[in-house]
């Protein structure tokens, strides 16, 4: 009765929403182009989709982006009705986006991550200053609204909404950061526990990162890659000072992350959850399980407001099995060859996102479908809502590696057990099995069979289960190892193992029914957590320490939240490489400035992960019991 009562409701969603089609938001819209002035005095160019209909007040949503009001002119018109949110010109919303400040049309400065200062004054300006001004002046200048706005936005735009709702403007009801960028050092974009992700740190500067001198409607010209397979790309650049060159001298934030290896203060005041204390709007936080750009965004603003906003009434989290803003797609079924049995982001957009809106905003329907933590199953393909998160019923049980290559429960019981591999800087461990271009968004549930072929990676595996395994909540890798030089990463992989025998196989659903493209599923290996530690700081972000060669010395850090079933009959797996690449840039395996090193520089190391009685390496699982 529950899946046709929701088909129906997910039916009458759509229908409703594709009323909304291309000509019906023409002709019962208008769009207008305006500056909106600042304190200081800069205008933001905004365009604003207003209803022709004046006979009621309509409330506003906003989303801020680095990333283009495009199209521009008043007869050019974003294309809403190919995505979900014509919903919202169905319910009579007043749609605006905005040029923030020193990009595209707007006036003034940019500074990427802007940091909130709570301590303005006069006409000081920040990302939330900004936001409550374009507030202010849309509810005392556009015709018709109900004095009621949202503000949204995935990625750049979700840290853009983290600023907004620390912006307390009384007519700001409602705010949805959606895979919001929130801390770029330990686990956003282009740094994971201080190791460099070079891939999307260059694709993305190469360009976005080019200076625009005066308002424009014409985007910065991509650069232009001599090859195309991104593994020899990097490789051959052989330093991040390599990579500096081929970027150029005119990519000032650039030049910032080369200055700023270590968790300083600069990295500090850029860290989004200052911006989370005293927040009086609603809160929906999103975010992606698979999510290979923001993941750790998500879950860790949703916790800081939780920390910084004791008894708050409205501040809630969804992580659904998606990429980097699939939640926004009209496709939430799959990811890569991994099936989830349900279009998981229509779910959202009828369930969650729309009916928090429209309630905040519009004062209409309920929203006690929305839970404290409102959590996608992967494995088990189920929702599942929780008081909170991580939920109250989970236990860290530690899960111990052992000789040949087992997991175990159970302590091991040798007294000078370890596993070894040669890390070569040289010859990288691939992120991904296959050539690419472009950093791929499925490597966050690929098939790790090829990674357990290499000799420089390590993997251990549990027996087959004879029950159900769900974990939910901060993975964490306690690892005891020596090495024989003075600096390491080490990338640690949560996966798990199907049956040989599995039912279904794979197939591309954007390739033709071409028996080559269905993909072997029996045994896949299926990636579910990944995270790579720069080993210089496991003792502290701000103070790197060298490793003394030969010493064992734990290496200990937390992986991002995981929401997964590993059913009966399937294993758990674990691996353990110290390269990641062209993902993340190569440590040099010296205690150096790797954004100084030079290609002489890198040197192989003997890496030997300890499994004994007295040095028990270990990952802890937040089981759900």
């Amino acid at each position: 009765m529950r899946k046709i009562l929701t088909l129906l409701l997910l039916v009458s969603f759509y229908v409703q929403a594709q009323q909304a089609d291309s000509a019906w938001i023409v002709n019962n819209y208008v769009k207008k182009e305006m500056y909106i002035p600042m304190r200081d005095g800069v205008k933001l160019f905004t365009s604003v989709y207003m209803p022709k209909d004046s006979s009621v007040k309509h409330p506003i949503l906003l989303s801020r982006t680095p990333y283009s009001c495009a199209p521009y002119g008043e007869l050019k018109w974003k294309q809403w009705w190919n995505g979900y949110e014509r919903a919202y010109f169905s319910e009579g919303y007043i749609m605006v986006i905005q040029d923030v400040r020193g990009r595209w049309m707007s006036e003034g400065n940019f500074e990427d991550i802007r940091p909130f200062n709570p301590d303005k004054k006069g006409i000081q300006t920040d990302e939330s200053s900004d936001t409550y001004d374009a507030i202010e002046w849309m509810v005392n200048n556009i015709p018709n609204n109900n004095g009621n706005v949202g503000v949204h936005g995935i990625s750049y735009p979700g840290f853009y909404s983290t600023m907004a709702a620390a912006s307390n403007h009384p007519a700001l009801k409602a705010v949805s950061p959606q895979a919001p960028v929130t801390n770029w050092f330990i686990g956003d974009d282009f740094h994971h526990n201080g190791a460099f992700f070079q891939m999307d740190a260059f694709a993305f500067y190469s360009s976005f990162g080019k200076p625009r001198p005066i308002p424009t409607t014409v985007g910065p010209k991509d650069f232009d890659y001599y090859t195309h397979d991104n593994y020899k790309f990097y490789l051959e650049a052989g330093s991040l000072k390599g990579l500096s060159s081929r970027i150029g001298d005119d990519v000032p934030f650039w030049k910032d992350l080369m200055s700023h290896p270590d968790y300083d203060a600069w990295w500090k005041a850029r860290d989004a959850r200052n911006a989370t204390k005293n927040l009086q709007p609603a809160m929906l936080w999103v975010g992606g399980l698979f999510d290979a750009e923001d993941c750790w965004g998500a879950w860790n603003a949703y916790k800081a407001a939780e920390a910084n906003n004791p008894g708050k009434a409205f501040n809630k989290i969804v992580e659904g099995p998606w990429y980097h803003g699939q939640w926004a797609s009209g496709d939430g079924g799959h990811l890569g060859n991994v099936e989830f049995g349900s279009n998981t982001s229509e779910w959202f957009q009828m369930y969650m996102e729309v009916p928090f809106f429209n309630y905040f905003l519009k004062g209409k329907g309920e929203i006690s479908q929305i839970a404290e933590a409102n959590i996608f199953i992967t494995g088990e393909n189920t929702w599942k809502k929780f008081n909170q998160w991580p939920p109250a019923e989970k236990q860290d049980k530690d899960l111990f590696l052992q000789t040949g290559g087992k997991l175990d429960w159970s302590k091991p019981t040798g007294t000078k057990d370890f596993s070894e591999y040669v890390s070569d800087p040289a010859h990288p461990v691939p992120y991904t099995e296959d050539v690419h271009f472009n950093r791929t968004r499925s490597y966050m549930t690929d098939d790790q069979r090829f990674a357990e072929r290499r000799p420089d990676v390590l993997t251990f595996k549990t027996d087959v289960l004879k029950e159900d395994v769900t974990v939910t909540g901060n993975v964490i890798a306690d690892i005891m190892t020596s090495i024989s030089t003075t600096d390491a990463d080490f990338v640690v992989k949560v996966i798990d193992v199907f049956p040989d025998d599995l039912g279904y196989n794979s197939v591309d659903i954007y390739a033709e029914k071409d028996p080559e493209k269905i993909y072997p599923m029996g045994g896949y290996e299926m990636l579910v957590r990944s995270e790579i530690f720069r080993g210089r700081y496991r003792k502290s972000y701000e103070t790197p320490s060298a490793f003394t060669p030969g010493k064992v010395e734990e290496v200990k850090f937390e992986l991002p939240s995981v929401a997964h079933t590993f059913k009966e009959g399937h294993r758990i797996m674990v691996q353990i490489q110290s390269s990641w690449f062209p993902l993340a840039d190569r440590n040099p395996q010296q205690f150096i400035n790797i954004y100084k090193a030079d290609e002489k520089d890198f040197i192989k190391s003997d890496i030997k992960i300890h499994h004994s009685s007295q040095y028990a390496s270990k990952i802890i699982l937040p089981v759900l019991k």
